[in-house]
């Protein structure tokens, strides 16, 4: 955008909501937006009306620099930040805009595209937008090719996030209720990879964002890490994993029923002979891992190095026990991360039951297995 004859890096998305890149100093400013120019434009066009928010954990600047109008709500670049700090942020953003017709936000990460793009199209949906919606104007506003919020867990975060608000009857233009989901684990029990090609061994490591006391960024703690490896007849379980979740239903007055055997069975089994048809990687938890909230899956050719793609989601979305995601669904997919996956290839995470208070839930399982750990 041209303003005042600087060439900055910025793009109004509503009349109130301005999306840019870095407001940067020396060397980065060659690059970036120069912090000064930025200010310049802000004092001239909004003085006085404008506030920032921050969401860059790799860099900062001085807030006295905008007259200390700056807030920080950092995540790490190309991922996802905890669903309460995207509550957090709304509310921030729609209080000082509501208090003035003036005000405006500026919101900025580093290259001011992916983690801009979700806060600002999960602001948009928290103004009434449906998330589809709000990912269309924003890659309308702010990008040339129209890909607007590229990262896949990004844009599943803005459809969280718009599936969290309900509005009030009754309360015309007010703003949403926010429902956080409660917190809740699951334990993983097993990775599969469906139909992959020119490889035997894939690594991966599951991580989890832990809420630090006083502090906003939450950082990505690891949690396990093991290695999927082929799949092959004579070296399965005989019996397929079954998961037996059963519940006992209130009574009519709410109140939950005397103890009695379970009368609700569902019965959930992924197996089917057509995973030995085409190759397929597998890791199976003898101790299942337990997550929690926001976790990150990433994979690796090796260890050290060679990412292949990664994954992030919230336990609390979990449906049916399963989460199953296409190459398309996954982040930040290479060239190597491309050559390895079939036609068919597709990223299943397969989970015991959510936590429930009951421990009512029982799992058969064959004995004919084993999973090396690396």
């Amino acid at each position: 955008m041209l303003i005042a004859g600087y060439d900055l890096d910025m793009s109004y998305i509503t009349d109130q909501v301005l999306a840019m890149s870095f407001p940067s100093e020396r060397m980065r400013a060659m690059y970036r937006n120069p912090l000064w120019q930025v200010k310049s434009v802000l004092d001239m066009r909004h003085q006085d009306h404008y506030k920032i928010y921050n969401l860059c954990i790799e860099e900062s600047y001085d807030p006295a620099q905008f007259y200390g109008r700056v807030e920080t709500y950092p995540f790490d670049d190309n991922h996802v930040p905890a669903l309460e700090m995207i509550k957090a942020f709304c509310e921030s953003v729609d209080l000082w805009l509501s208090s003035d017709p003036k005000n405006i936000a500026v919101i900025h990460c580093m290259a001011g595209k992916g983690r801009t793009g979700l806060m600002v199209c999960a602001y948009l949906t928290y103004c009434g937008m449906s998330a589809d919606e709000a990912l269309q104007l924003y890659a309308d506003r702010r990008t040339t090719n129209n890909e607007g919020v590229s990262i896949p867990s990004q844009r599943r975060y803005v459809e969280y996030w718009e599936s969290m608000l309900s509005v009030p009857r009754g309360a015309g233009n007010g703003s949403p209720i926010v429902n956080l989901p409660q917190s809740c684990t699951r334990e993983l029990r097993r990775i599969r990879l469906y139909d992959t090609v020119n490889i035997n061994t894939i690594f991966f490591v599951i991580s989890e964002l832990q809420q630090v006391p006083d502090q906003v960024y939450h950082p990505s703690v690891e949690i396990s890490r093991s290695c999927c490896r082929q799949v092959k007849k004579g070296y399965q379980r005989t019996n397929s994993p079954r998961y037996y979740i059963s519940y006992i239903e209130d009574d009519e007055k709410g109140n939950q029923s005397e103890p009695e055997e379970p009368h609700v069975v569902v019965q959930m089994d992924t197996e089917s002979p057509i995973i030995y048809k085409k190759s397929c990687l597998d890791h199976y938890f003898d101790k299942p891992i337990r997550v929690t909230g926001d976790v990150r899956v990433i994979f690796y050719e090796k260890m050290v190095g060679g990412r292949l793609f990664y994954c992030c989601f919230n336990t609390a979305f979990i449906r049916n026990s399963l989460l199953q995601l296409t190459i398309r669904e996954m982040d930040k997919v290479g060239k190597k991360g491309k050559s390895i996956c079939g036609s068919a290839f597709c990223v299943e995470l397969l989970f015991g039951p959510a936590n429930s208070g009951r421990s009512s839930s029982s799992i058969s399982i064959g004995d004919n297995f084993s999973d090396d750990s690396f």
